[in-house]
C-alpha cells in the first residue's frame, strides 16, 4: 500500500518538495530563535514597504484639474519651501514667446539690383564694339563669352543678337527696380511671422519699428520675381525670347529686403526668459491650502504640488523609517498577545505558528488594501460628476474583512479579533480618511469575526461574505453621514453596491486563500477534517477490508473521545478523526491483534519477543504509512502518542519467565517508541482506546463493572506517568472518566427481556463462525479483575494463550 499511495504523488508534487528542501536548507543551520527573528524583520519590512515604499512612487500626476471640487481639506503638514518649476518653465516660455521675432531689412536693394544689371549690359557692350569687324558668327562668338550675367552663355547670345534702343534697356531697368523696391521676403521666413514683428534697418542700427500683419504688408519673393516677369512681358518691343533672357539675366537680382535675424530673436528670448525669477512657493505648518467642497485654482495647484514635493522627496525615508517602526511595534504587541495566549486549544497550533500565520495574513491583508485603495482613487479620478468622482465611496469596496474571516476560519476568534482591528490600524495608514476607514475596518472585521459559526462546510465562507457585505453597506450609509455628505439616491446606492461588492471580494479571497493556509501552515480545519473521514479513502477502505475488528474498534474510540473531548473543552472532531487513523497500522498485519482474532492466536506460536516485535511495528508501519498518503502532521501524531512509551507487560513477563535469567531480557524490546501523548485529545485517545477494549472484554457489561475497568485503567495510566507531557488535570480526567463510563454504559446496555419468549435452545440451534459480531472476537471475563490491564492501562488479550480457556 505504501507504494501504491507513492505513485500517487504526480511529479509537480515530487518537485515541489525537492524545491522546498532546498529553499529551506540556509535557514536550517540557524536556530529557532534566529529563524523566527529573521522572519519578524522581514515580516515588518516587507509590510511597511505595502504602505510607504520610498524608492518606488506612483505617477506624480495632479489628484485634480482646475475647475474641480476639492474632495478633502488640504492642510501643510509642516514649513514648505518649494520651486515650482513646472510653474516656472510655464512662465519663461510666456516671456519667450511674448519676445517678438526680429527681421532685418536693408532699404537699397532695389538700387543694387539695378547696378548690378547695368554693370553686366555696359561690359557686355563694351566688349562688343571693342570686337574687329568680322564674321557676324564670330562677332557673336566672341560676344558672348563677356557676359558676366546670370544665363551663361545662350543669355549673353541673345542679349548680343541686335543693338537694343536706349528706351527698351530704360523699360528693362524699371521693371527690375519696381520688382526689387519695398519689402520682400523669402517665402522661408513665413513661419517665423506672428501678428507683430520687431525690423531693424541695417542702415539705421539703432532703429527699430514694429511692423502689424507682416504676411499681408510685405511681398514674398515669388511674387516679387513673378511681378518682374509680367513687368517684362509687357514691353512690347522685345520677342519672347529676348523677355526670357532679360528675366534670367535679372530674377536672381530680385532678392529677399527682409531676413529674420534667428541670432538676434534667441538672444533676445534667452534674456527675456532669465529675466524671470523662480516660482517659490512659501507655506507655513498648519496652512489649509484648500477647503472640502472649495473650486479648484491654479494657485491652489500649485501649492497641492508643493505639498506633494514634500511628501514624495526630501522626507521619504523619514516617512518610511517612521512607518517602519510603528509597524514593528504593532506586531511586537501580536507576538506578545499570542505568546500569552499560549497554544491555540482548538487546533494547538503553537505561539510561533500561530504568529507566523497571522503575519501572513496581515501581508495579504495589507497588499490587499494598496491594491484596491489605489483602483478607488484611479476610478475616482477618470469620473467627474459626484459621487463618482468620490474616492471614499470606491474604497467602501475594499475587502477589509479577509484577514479577520480567515483566522477565524483557521485559527480562534481571539486572534481574529486582534488581526482585524490590527489591519483595520494598518487601513488607517493608507485610505483616504485614515480614522474613518480605521472604525469602519474594525467593525467590518468584528462582524466577520462573529457573524458565523464553526467552519463545518465550504459554504460558511459564502454566508461570512454575505455578513460582511451588508454589514458592510450599513457603515458605508453610516460614515456617508458622519462625513456630512449629502444623502441622495445615487451615493446611497452606490456606497451599498461597494459596500457588497466588498463581501463577495471578501469571500471570493478567502475560499482562495483558505486551502493555500491549510497546506503551508498545517492546519487541520473542521471542513479538513470532515474530509479525512469520507471512507472512501484508501486507507480506511483497506482498514475495513482486512481489518474489520480494528475498524469498528476505532470507531467506537472515535466516539468515546469525541464524547470525552466535549466535556473538557477539547476538538472533539479532531479526536474522532484521529480515531480513525490511530490503528492503521495494524492492516500489515491483522491476525496478530485480538479484535481481528475468530478462534486461534497466532501469538501462541511465536515467541514473546516476536510478538512483541509485530505488535509494536504497527506504530512505526502507521506513521510511514500515514505520512506516505499526505495524512496532516497532527493526525499522524496520534498513532505513536496513543500508545505512550507504555511495555507490553505481560509479553514481558512472559519472556522472562521462559529465559533462564530474566535479566538477559531487555525491557525496550517490549516498550513502546513514543512520544506520551502531547495534547490533550492524543491523551483522551489513550484513555479511550483501553477503555474501549476492556469494556469490550467483559461477559456482563454492567455499570458496576464498566466503571471499575474505565477506573482501574486510568489509574494504571496515571501512575505509568503516561500523562506528565499533556495538559490534562486532575478535575479533566474526572470529568474525562464520568464521560467514560456514561458512553460505555449506553453502548453495552443489557437487552430488555420479553415476557413469554424463550430463547432457542444453544444446542438446538448455533451461529455460524462467519457471523459472528466481532464484539464477540477474543476473551469475555466475568470478573472485570481478571481482564489483562497492564500496568501502564493497555489490554494486552494477545498474551493469553487461548489453550487456558478462561472462566465465562
Amino acid at each position: 500500500m505504501s507504494k501504491r499511495i507513492q505513485d500517487m504523488k504526480t511529479p509537480f508534487e515530487r518537485r515541489r518538495e525537492k524545491l522546498f528542501g532546498l529553499l529551506a536548507a540556509p535557514f536550517k543551520r540557524l536556530s529557532a530563535d534566529q529563524q523566527f527573528w529573521i522572519g519578524f524583520a522581514a515580516l515588518c519590512l516587507f509590510t511597511t514597504l505595502l504602505i510607504h515604499n520610498p524608492i518606488w512612487r506612483a505617477s506624480s500626476e495632479q489628484l485634480y484639474k482646475e475647475g474641480e471640487i476639492a474632495r478633502e481639506s488640504i492642510i501643510a503638514p509642516a514649513d514648505v519651501y518649494f520651486v515650482d518649476i513646472d510653474e516656472s518653465e510655464r512662465l519663461r516660455l510666456d516671456a519667450r514667446n511674448a519676445v517678438k521675432p526680429i527681421f532685418r531689412y536693408e532699404s537699397n536693394k532695389s538700387d543694387q539690383a539695378v547696378q548690378q544689371f547695368l554693370s553686366s549690359w555696359e561690359k557686355l557692350q563694351r566688349h562688343g564694339n571693342e570686337a574687329p569687324n568680322s564674321k557676324p558668327s564670330n562677332s557673336d562668338s566672341k560676344a558672348e563669352t563677356h557676359w558676366s550675367g546670370a544665363g551663361g552663355p545662350d543669355v549673353g547670345k541673345t542679349l548680343a543678337s541686335r543693338p537694343f534702343s536706349r528706351n527698351e534697356i530704360e523699360a528693362v531697368q524699371s521693371a527690375l527696380k519696381e520688382s526689387s523696391e519695398g519689402y520682400i521676403f523669402d517665402d522661408s521666413d513665413r513661419q517665423y511671422f506672428q501678428n507683430e514683428v520687431f525690423v531693424f534697418d541695417r542702415a539705421k542700427p539703432n532703429q527699430q519699428s514694429t511692423v502689424k500683419m507682416p504676411e499681408s504688408n510685405w511681398i514674398p519673393l515669388s511674387a516679387a520675381r513673378e511681378k518682374l516677369k509680367t513687368r517684362l512681358a509687357s514691353i512690347k518691343s522685345l520677342a519672347q525670347k529676348e523677355v526670357e533672357a532679360f528675366y534670367t539675366a535679372a530674377e536672381i537680382l530680385v532678392e529677399p529686403s527682409v531676413s529674420y535675424d534667428s541670432v538676434a530673436t534667441d538672444a533676445a528670448r534667452n534674456t527675456a526668459a532669465e529675466s524671470i525669477e523662480p516660482r517659490a512657493i512659501s507655506l507655513k505648518r498648519g496652512q489649509k491650502i484648500v477647503d472640502e467642497g472649495d473650486i479648484i485654482t491654479q494657485p491652489m495647484l500649485s501649492k497641492i504640488a508643493a505639498i506633494r514635493n514634500y511628501a514624495t522627496s526630501t522626507r521619504q525615508f523619514n516617512r518610511f523609517a517612521g512607518v517602519l517602526i510603528l509597524i514593528c511595534g504593532l506586531f511586537w504587541v501580536a507576538w506578545k498577545f499570542i505568546q500569552n495566549r499560549g497554544v491555540v486549544p482548538r487546533l494547538a497550533l503553537s505561539p510561533r505558528k500561530t504568529f507566523a500565520l497571522l503575519g501572513f495574513v496581515v501581508l495579504v491583508q495589507t497588499a490587499l488594501m494598496a491594491v484596491f485603495f489605489r483602483l478607488a482613487d484611479f476610478t475616482a479620478i477618470q469620473n467627474i460628476k459626484a459621487p463618482l468622482n468620490d474616492p471614499m465611496i470606491w474604497a467602501f469596496a475594499v475587502p477589509f474583512a479577509t484577514g479577520s474571516l480567515l483566522m477565524t476560519l483557521l485559527a480562534d476568534r481571539p486572534t481574529a479579533l486582534f488581526t482585524g482591528l490590527m489591519t483595520a490600524l494598518i487601513a488607517g495608514f493608507l485610505a483616504p480618511r485614515g480614522l474613518e476607514f480605521a472604525v469602519y475596518a474594525a467593525l467590518a472585521s468584528s462582524v466577520a469575526v462573529y457573524g458565523i459559526g464553526r467552519y463545518r462546510s465550504r459554504q460558511t465562507v459564502t454566508i461570512a461574505g454575505g455578513l460582511v457585505g451588508a454589514a458592510s453597506g450599513i457603515l458605508a450609509i453610516a460614515l456617508i453621514s458622519f462625513s456630512q455628505q449629502p444623502i441622495v439616491l445615487n451615493t446611497v446606492l452606490l456606497a451599498i453596491a461597494c459596500a457588497l461588492a466588498s463581501g463577495v471580494m471578501t469571500a471570493a479571497v478567502t475560499a482562495v486563500l483558505l486551502p493555500i493556509c491549510e497546506s503551508t501552515f498545517g492546519i487541520l480545519t473542521d471542513v479538513k477534517l470532515l474530509e479525512l473521514s469520507n471512507a472512501d479513502l484508501p486507507v480506511l477502505g483497506q482498514l475495513a477490508m482486512r481489518a474489520p475488528g480494528t475498524n469498528q474498534h476505532s470507531h467506537a474510540v472515535g466516539q468515546l473521545s469525541e464524547e470525552a473531548c466535549r466535556v473538557v473543552g477539547g476538538n472533539g472532531l479532531l479526536a474522532r478523526i484521529g480515531a480513525l487513523y490511530h490503528d492503521i497500522g495494524k492492516t500489515a498485519a491483522p491476525e496478530h491483534y485480538v479484535e481481528n482474532q475468530l478462534s486461534k492466536n497466532p501469538h501462541d506460536r511465536l515467541k514473546p519477543t516476536q510478538s512483541a516485535k509485530i505488535i509494536i511495528s504497527h506504530v512505526t508501519y502507521g506513521m510511514k504509512l500515514g505520512k506516505e498518503m499526505g495524512l496532516p502532521q497532527r493526525i499522524i501524531d496520534f498513532i505513536p502518542q496513543h500508545h505512550g512509551t507504555r511495555t507490553l507487560h505481560y509479553f514481558l513477563k512472559k519472556a522472562q519467565a521462559e529465559a533462564r535469567d530474566a535479566s538477559e531480557i531487555s525491557e525496550n524490546d517490549f516498550r513502546y517508541p513514543g512520544p506520551k501523548p502531547q495534547f490533550k485529545e492524543a491523551a483522551i485517545m489513550m484513555i479511550a482506546d483501553s477503555c474501549e477494549a476492556g469494556a469490550r472484554s467483559l461477559a456482563e457489561p454492567t455499570p458496576e463493572n464498566i466503571r471499575f475497568i474505565v477506573t482501574k485503567i486510568i489509574d494504571a495510566i496515571l501512575q505509568d506517568d503516561q500523562l506528565d507531557e499533556c495538559d490534562l488535570t486532575l478535575r479533566e480526567l474526572t470529568q474525562i472518566r464520568e464521560s467514560m463510563i456514561r458512553s460505555l454504559v449506553a453502548i453495552y446496555h443489557s437487552r430488555v427481556d420479553y415476557p413469554g419468549y424463550v430463547p432457542p435452545n444453544s444446542g438446538q440451534y448455533k451461529f455460524p463462525a462467519a457471523e459472528i459480531d466481532s464484539e464477540e472476537r477474543g476473551f469475555k471475563y466475568v470478573d472485570p479483575a481478571d481482564i489483562p490491564v497492564s500496568p501502564g492501562g493497555e489490554i494486552e488479550d494477545e498474551a493469553i494463550d487461548r489453550s487456558q480457556e478462561p472462566s465465562i
